[in-house]
């Protein structure tokens, strides 16, 4: 079993690994698509919508309901990449600590 000392470096190196992968993701963009790439929505890794772009055959006056339809859908499409995206940064190689030997269960909510 690691020392105190050893086990608090190592979780200081968790927390900085975590951090970097946190900016990065931040700094990130996920393309949400809809109605066959007529419409596309660009979300920043933090969850921020950027921008929305339509393909000006999908604004039709007699349905203007569509347009709101697939501008949701593309969101969602791109806010479940950028969520994917975190949730696998989330798992870091811990290296040699490993959090269930060591009794301390899900180590995520603990560097929360």
């Amino acid at each position: 079993m690691p020392s105190p000392q050893q086990l608090a470096r190592q979780m200081a190196d968790m927390r900085a690994k975590l951090d970097e992968q946190r900016s990065a993701l931040a700094e990130s963009t996920f393309t949400g698509t809809a109605g066959g790439g007529m419409v596309a929505a660009v979300v920043r890794g933090t969850g921020e919508l950027e921008s929305v772009r339509l393909d000006p055959s999908v604004l039709d006056p007699a349905d203007p309901e569509m347009v709101g339809d697939l501008v949701v859908a593309a969101v969602n499409v791109a806010l479940r990449q950028a969520q994917e995206a975190a949730a696998s940064s989330v798992g870091v190689d811990l290296g040699p600590l490993d959090p269930g030997a060591l009794g301390l269960g899900d180590l995520r909510e603990l560097l929360r």
